[in-house]
């Protein structure tokens, strides 16, 4: 009678080959993980259960609702970063466009001006008055200057796509100079005084919610509004609703398939037929608008406009969130899916980084290895994937 014997890689002993298949299969699980689209999900989860085991103040309900709230501001500019950067252009000037945007705003809307720090602005008198911007007390006061925020931020991406397609540019060269001037134009229209006294409508599209959650026993009739967390909220609805629309275009029109296609070879895609000068152009107004939209966030949530908004590292952490997401730096590749979990994991980052109390010299210092690394993983996936391709 024929004796039944479990199949065996030739060459090699029992557990050698157990040993052989397991090790492949584990080679290939990390493969599948690297190559996921949820890679950088499964990376902030893992992140966030193992740094809540050290840090409990992480799981809090309070700081859970806190560090979802800074996603969205920072989602809303990370947005148009990333149609920038799958051009293989960049964006420097977002921050400057976020301070002058606020600041503009904050002129046309505000109640009351205090002459005391405002009366060497070169507005005072015309557009800056003691009672207020020329919207003030007006109905349409919060919409016009939403308007006009998203108007000056709109014109200030046209005018780096119309420098850098019409004089052929470089990106960097070109937003670096209008980040430079219109930061420097923002802090001399209020002589680097923020703009308080913005109207409480304006004040909502930063920070007002639509729905609410309450954890704990109620013990009085009235709850105190600092115990109420919010759960969806003005930012997050306007946020979300952006990111929605940016994927649409990226995935379902033809003006994102120009995109990737001038990003991948932009010399290729000119002779294909491709309007590359239109498409950079647009892309660039909308990243401008992205930074407007930002500003909006960031100006209702403070309730000031603060015409150095946009200033400090917050570009590092734009780029950085975008770069985490899987956006390549050289073109041709992106999503904005990517792009919002990379934003969650730059976010839940910094919240760590906080925790852990270091100084805001390390903290930048983390933020920048961890940039670099993603920028690693993003030629190791590259890599991988045109390798299964060949094979």
């Amino acid at each position: 009678m024929a004796t039944l014997r479990e199949p065996s890689t030739p060459g090699l002993t029992r557990p050698q080959a157990q040993s052989a298949r397991a090790n492949t299969s584990l080679n290939v699980l990390i493969r599948r993980f690297l190559l996921s689209n949820y890679f950088v999900l499964y990376l902030t989860v893992i992140f966030f259960v193992v740094a809540a085991i050290f840090f409990p103040s992480l799981r809090t309900p309070g700081n859970i609702s806190n560090q979802l709230q800074n996603m969205f501001p920072l989602l809303a500019v990370a947005i148009g970063q990333t149609f920038v950067l799958i051009l293989g252009g960049i964006d420097l000037s977002v921050g400057a466009t976020m301070g002058l945007t606020s600041v503009i705003g904050a002129v046309l809307m505000a109640q009351t001006l205090d002459p005391a720090f405002f009366d060497k602005s070169p507005l005072w008198g015309t557009l800056m008055r003691p009672e207020g911007g020329i919207l003030a007390g007006s109905d349409l006061a919060v919409p016009l200057g939403v308007l006009a925020m998203l108007i000056i931020g709109t014109a200030i991406g046209w005018l780096n796509g119309f420098a850098i397609t019409r004089f052929n540019l470089a990106p960097f060269m070109v937003t670096l100079v209008t980040s430079t001037f219109f930061s420097a134009f923002a802090l001399w229209l209020t002589q680097s005084r923020n703009i308080s006294g913005l109207p409480d409508a304006f004040v909502n599209l930063g920070k007002g919610d639509l729905i609410s959650i309450y954890f704990g026993a109620k013990l009085t009739s009235d709850i105190a509004r600092r115990d109420i967390l919010p759960f969806i909220t003005y930012p997050f609805v306007i946020a979300v609703g952006l990111a929605i629309f940016a994927q649409f275009i990226l995935s379902r029109t033809v003006f994102g398939r120009r995109m990737f296609s001038i990003g991948t070879n932009r010399r290729a895609s000119e002779i294909s037929g491709v309007p590359n000068r239109g498409v950079i152009t647009r892309v660039y107004m909308f990243s401008g608008f992205c930074a407007a939209v930002a500003s909006i966030l960031y100006s209702g949530r403070l309730a000031i406009g603060q015409p150095s908004l946009g200033g400090g590292n917050l570009l590092l952490d734009i780029i950085g969130a975008a770069v985490i997401g899987g956006t390549s730096l050289f073109g041709g590749k992106g999503s904005v899916r990517g792009t919002f979990f990379g934003v969650a994991f730059f976010v839940l980052l910094l919240n760590i980084l906080n925790a852990m109390q270091l100084s805001p010299f390390v903290i930048d210092a983390v933020k920048g290895l961890f940039i670099l690394i993603a920028a690693l993983l993003d030629i190791t996936r590259t890599r991988l994937l045109n390798r299964e391709a060949r094979a």
